[in-house]
């Protein structure tokens, strides 16, 4: 055995749980809580030799996001709905769109977002403008 695979094994009980698939919600969260700390002390750092095991983890978190909270798809309307309901907006707080009445259309699914709507949508809420589509 090479010296390299001596020492991944006798180490390889503290670095296991860092590339496991989470199994369950306590596993989720003692790798969310591991990656927290890891990426601390990367802080960033694009070549720190810690950055791919940081790369592994984040991809072990995705994949169980995925799986376990799906975000269901849903027209642009009711995610603008969604949106406007989180931050506590009417249809008049949102001038990026047009008049109130323009906003009330869109809302009942009686006219589609357009892509200047988009765009100012995701803008306003920091999320991925095909969230709206």
């Amino acid at each position: 055995m090479s010296a390299l695979l001596k020492q991944a094994v006798a180490h390889w009980r503290y670095v296991a749980p860092l590339l496991t698939p989470p199994q369950n919600e306590a596993d989720y969260d003692a790798l969310v809580e591991a990656l927290d700390e890891l990426l601390d002390e990367v802080a960033g750092i694009e070549n720190h030799p810690l950055s791919a095991l940081a790369s592994q983890m984040g991809d072990l978190i995705a994949a169980y996001d995925a799986h376990h909270y799906a975000i269901p798809e849903a027209p642009g309307h009711e995610v603008l709905r969604y949106l406007m309901s989180e931050h506590n907006l009417t249809q008049s707080d949102l001038p990026e769109i047009g008049a109130q009445s323009v906003v009330s259309e869109i809302l009942n699914g009686k006219r589609q977002l357009n892509v200047r709507h988009i765009r100012a949508l995701a803008e306003r809420f920091k999320v991925p403008a095909d969230v709206f589509f």
